[in-house]
């Protein structure tokens, strides 16, 4: 059995909490919170290092290459949330943004650990994607040096591809195997080696950065609205129908005919109130404009 080294923070073990076991459930809460401020104290730290892989990620996926999360455990649970919340909330095809989890579909739900020890299983997920050149890797690993992260994060600089590192230890093994590094240190966890705690909010909080602001430069958002948005159902259509009735300053029932004459997209919606167009006309302009809603505008006048 591999033995950890006895520096990582996530596997410390904080005396403060050494009787954890004896507090009663009103104490408890009030430790968790007052652990968990000092999480966006340690994102904070970090902004440097993720401003840096945000740029790489956001010039690769303009021009057109994937955002492929990949890690094992909490980890890469994480990983797969943040892309399977793209789709309906960007309105990127599924094949854009990809999450990948040692221990495949099965280890979303179930415990696959032993997965997480193979590079070559690392290695070979990504294969199975076809992971190319254009394309930016994300290995996440609150460790910092997972082996199922350590053989992807190799074979990706093997094909050419940006690689970025997501860990919650400073000078993590995963840092050195890839081109741009984040690690958010965030210490000891209140439950010794839980790292779905600490380390997991901080991992879904660098997360929450680099797929929101990726979209807001892709265009997927206008002011603060994500005009992108897929109308699926009852409340998003209600939504989308606020949306374009704010947007374009008319009633909800004129942003609802106008959004379902355009297929319920709220940018070619917008566009066409504003810039008096017609359905076609709107999805040629805003296709013209690289689907960027302000440019389009802005074009029209």
């Amino acid at each position: 059995m591999t033995e950890l080294p006895n520096n990582l923070a996530t596997e410390g073990v904080d005396p403060r909490f050494a009787d954890l076991d004896t507090r009663d459930v009103a104490e408890l809460a009030r430790v968790m919170n007052d652990a968990d401020a000092g999480v966006t104290d340690a994102v904070a730290a970090a902004l440097p290092q993720i401003t840096a892989a945000i740029e790489e990620v956001s010039r690769r996926f303009n021009d057109g290459g994937r955002i492929v999360y990949l890690g094992a455990g909490t980890s890469g649970r994480l990983g797969v949330l943040d892309a399977s919340e793209c789709p309906p909330t960007y309105n990127t095809r599924p094949e854009q943004v990809v999450g990948l989890i040692a221990g495949g579909e099965h280890a979303l739900r179930n415990a696959a650990e032993g997965a997480e020890d193979s590079a070559q299983l690392g290695a070979a997920d990504l294969d199975g994607i076809g992971v190319t050149a254009a394309d930016v890797v994300v290995g996440i690993a609150a460790s910092g040096r997972t082996p199922y992260v350590l053989g992807a994060l190799a074979r990706a600089r093997e094909v050419g591809a940006a690689t970025v590192a997501l860990s919650c230890n400073a000078d993590a093994e995963i840092s050195a195997a890839a081109d741009l590094p984040i690690e958010v240190v965030v210490g000891p966890e209140v439950v010794a080696g839980s790292t779905r705690l600490r380390a997991g909010t901080a991992t879904k909080l660098v997360l929450n950065m680099i797929s929101t602001i990726t979209m807001i430069k892709a265009g997927k958002v206008f002011g603060n609205r994500m005009v992108d948005m897929r109308a699926s159902n009852e409340k998003l259509r209600t939504r989308a129908a606020r949306m374009v009735s704010e947007l374009a300053d008319v009633d909800v029932a004129a942003a609802t005919e106008t959004l379902d004459r355009n297929g319920w997209s709220v940018k070619r919606a917008v566009l066409a109130l504003l810039a008096d167009l017609g359905p076609a006309d709107a999805a040629r302009v805003l296709d013209e404009h690289g689907g960027r809603l302000r440019d389009a505008l802005t074009a029209r006048g």
